[in-house]
């Protein structure tokens, strides 16, 4: 059991719980061709070869902004703002759910869980840890679906998305955040992802551990490194040994 020191981990979701089984570009095609596929099933006259085209041209630009401010732009608001100026004014909010969700269907099936997700899980619960996950997303639904599908939402007190609070990591804001779910002091907190800057770096600014696991990280680059991990580990397995390591420094 935990004692007074850590007593709660905090994850990221896609590259550390999850991954993605082929490469993405095709499959973000395909997804944005259903997308379209759809509104124009609703009576949109919407170009079938140029509208996916735009979409994700105009997501991409967002992605681009939201990575310098670090707040989030929704899907929702994206795909709204583009068929406004299609002339598609007061679009109803189920049939942009609906268009999203056809998206999402080609892009959850790439998803595949880390075999070692479950294991490791089952081990901290059993070992009195608090969990919960923080990821940067662009929907929030897509995020809820996907960790019920994998049977995993039973673990975590709570799964943040920036979709949803606005802010994405580094933003010391989601940190804080996650942590008002448990009235925890950021020193008694963990937060393991894959990324170095959004994960680790922000983890550690906003005074918990950062915890890096590397298997599906992108190479280390010159600039990254002076990031320096609390722990670095190669798998989820090794989680539970790397928490009891911490928690007797």
């Amino acid at each position: 059991m935990p004692g007074n020191f850590l007593r709660a981990v905090i994850f990221d979701f896609g590259g550390t719980l999850m991954y993605g089984r082929q490469a993405w570009e095709p499959i973000v095609a395909q997804a944005d061709d259903a997308l379209t596929g759809y509104l124009r099933s609703q009576g949109m006259d919407l170009n079938i070869t140029t509208f996916p085209h735009q979409f994700r041209k105009r997501l991409d630009q967002y992605f681009k902004q939201r990575e310098k401010d670090l707040l989030e732009t929704t899907y929702t608001s994206v795909l709204r703002e583009l068929l406004a100026e299609k002339g598609y004014d007061d679009v109803p909010d189920h049939i942009l759910r609906n268009a999203l969700d056809a998206l999402f269907a080609v892009t959850q099936s790439n998803w595949e869980l880390e075999e070692d997700a479950i294991p490791t899980l089952r081990r901290l619960e059993s070992n009195g840890y608090r969990m919960g996950i923080i990821s940067n997303a662009g929907d929030d639904q897509d995020v809820q679906q996907l960790a019920r599908r994998f049977g995993i939402s039973q673990f975590f007190d709570f799964i943040l998305t920036s979709a949803a609070c606005s802010y994405r990591k580094p933003h010391p804001r989601i940190f804080e955040l996650a942590l008002s779910n448990w009235y925890s002091l950021p020193s008694e907190a963990v937060m393991v992802g894959d990324t170095l800057e959004a994960d680790i770096a922000g983890a550690q600014k906003a005074g918990l551990y950062g915890i890096w696991i590397s298997r599906r990280a992108a190479p280390r680059t010159e600039d990254q490194l002076h990031i320096q991990p609390d722990a670095s580990l190669s798998s989820l397995s090794e989680l539970p040994a790397a928490l009891d390591r911490l928690q007797v420094q």
